[in-house]
């Protein structure tokens, strides 16, 4: 896949199926035009004329939505992009378009300066776009909701998956209603319940696979990989050290953190990373590095004794400084400053416990999250049951629902148990001297 022209925004951090999202999406400008690309489809909205006149930043942040779970965080603002007339043509969320913005706190970067970082502000110079910076939603240049198409760099999971499970669940709802209003359970009507019920944990299954499979498409070319090389004693684990790396690739710079989600930074462009800043106690010890981008913006902090202070820390020092050929630098902190100052991605790469590393690990779920897991649980349960209950009249049909239902829990069950036992038994123990040199080979967690 060609890479688009600079400046171009990359999305906010994603693993597992997201990440496709995040080495294929992007949006820029090409030809006068504002080019959208993601794994579907590549949409492109004129620039100028009867086009995109004008962008209206709202600076306002968005309403929390809550789950049965932990929040998912709303907007941090909204871009729109008008017509001359201040007609809505496009929207979309800035939260969207920052890499780091899944691990920092909502709003912790806002304004002119969210813009600057994300690349917003320097794609719409490169498009000719006038910007107008607004916080109130009730200010006349901000168009009304519900206009223009949204331009988001698209979900963590393919459309297929959601169209299978969706046919399922319409499918295994409707019989089960059938069902528990009439009189007798007929056998076909108990197969359909089995089937539908067994499609979910199935389809989830194969998502995994095709996850796994597809892990080298759109790979991008690596020129250096770095792995951690943590201080004995720091409390590293087996999985940080097999799972955390910087990639050195042609246009990016990738984090990548224990749990599999990676932040990709461009290496060329306006709001590229610029330098690499090495920061010391006043003591003179190191105490980490400062991925800096224009105007001494800083995108990421790699703590030292993570990072670079085992072994072959030094080595790995070198080789990224090296590959990435940016601007390398010092400083030195005063006595009583603190560092990092500020919410920054990188210091809690690793997890308070190996219970939250497990957490972190696991194959992403849907934003249902523990719910989808109770409900496919009781759809093949509730299958068993219909299928116990036709044993007399239907023996085969009865057999063959039961065993769907059995099959539907173990889908459901293993990849669990499997990852609960590895952690517990290899990959969250402390790492042994041994372990810490690199390793050439990675496994895909989850």
């Amino acid at each position: 896949m060609t890479q688009p022209p600079e400046p171009a925004l990359r999305p906010a951090a994603s693993r597992g199926p997201g990440l496709e999202r995040c080495r294929v999406s992007r949006l820029f400008v090409e030809d006068g035009e504002l080019v959208l690309r993601t794994r579907r489809r590549t949409r492109r909205l004129p620039v100028g004329g009867t086009g995109i006149a004008r962008a209206v930043f709202v600076d306002v942040p968005g309403a929390d939505m809550e789950r049965m779970g932990p929040p998912i965080p709303g907007s941090w603002g909204e871009l729109q992009l008008q017509d001359r007339d201040g007609g809505p043509i496009a929207r979309l969320d800035v939260e969207q378009w920052l890499p780091e913005s899944p691990v920092l706190p909502k709003r912790s970067v806002q304004g002119e300066h969210l813009l600057g970082r994300s690349g917003v502000a320097s794609l719409l110079k490169a498009a000719g776009i006038p910007l107008h910076v607004v916080r109130d939603r009730n200010d006349p240049l901000v168009a009304p909701d519900g206009g223009g198409v949204r331009l988001g760099p698209g979900g963590d999971f393919p459309f297929w998956y959601w169209a299978v499970r969706a046919a399922a669940g319409v499918t295994w709802f409707a019989v089960f209603t059938f069902l528990v209003i009439s009189d007798s359970a007929a056998p076909w009507a108990v197969l359909l319940l089995s089937s539908a019920a067994l499609t979910a944990p199935l389809a989830r299954i194969v998502l995994r696979a095709w996850t796994w499979l597809g892990r080298d498409r759109h790979a991008p070319v690596v020129r250096e990989r770095v792995a951690p090389s943590p201080a004995p004693g720091c409390g590293a684990t087996v999985r940080f050290r097999r799972d955390t790396e910087l990639r050195v690739q042609d246009a990016d710079l990738v984090l990548r953190d224990l749990g599999g989600q990676e932040y990709w930074f461009p290496l060329t462009g306006p709001h590229a990373v610029r330098s690499l800043a090495r920061v010391n106690a006043h003591t003179g010890t190191p105490l980490g590095v400062e991925v800096r981008g224009p105007g001494e913006q800083v995108r990421a902090v790699l703590p030292w004794d993570l990072w670079f202070a085992g072994e072959s820390g030094a080595e790995g020092w070198s080789r990224l400084r090296r590959a990435a050929g940016l601007t390398v630098s010092e400083r030195r902190l005063g006595p009583k400053t603190h560092w990092p100052k500020g919410p920054f991605l990188g210091p809690r790469m690793l997890p308070e416990s190996p219970r939250a590393a497990r957490r972190e690990s696991r194959f992403p779920g849907t934003i249902a999250g523990v719910s989808s897991t109770a409900v496919m649980a009781f759809a093949s349960a509730f299958s068993m049951v219909q299928g116990l209950g036709i044993s007399d009249e239907h023996p085969e049909a009865s057999l063959t629902a039961v065993l769907m239902g059995v099959l539907g829990l173990i889908l459901q069950v293993a990849p669990y148990a499997v990852h609960q036992l590895v952690s517990r038994l290899r990959l969250d123990r402390p790492l042994r001297p041994l372990e810490s040199s690199p390793q050439t080979s990675r496994e895909v967690s989850g």
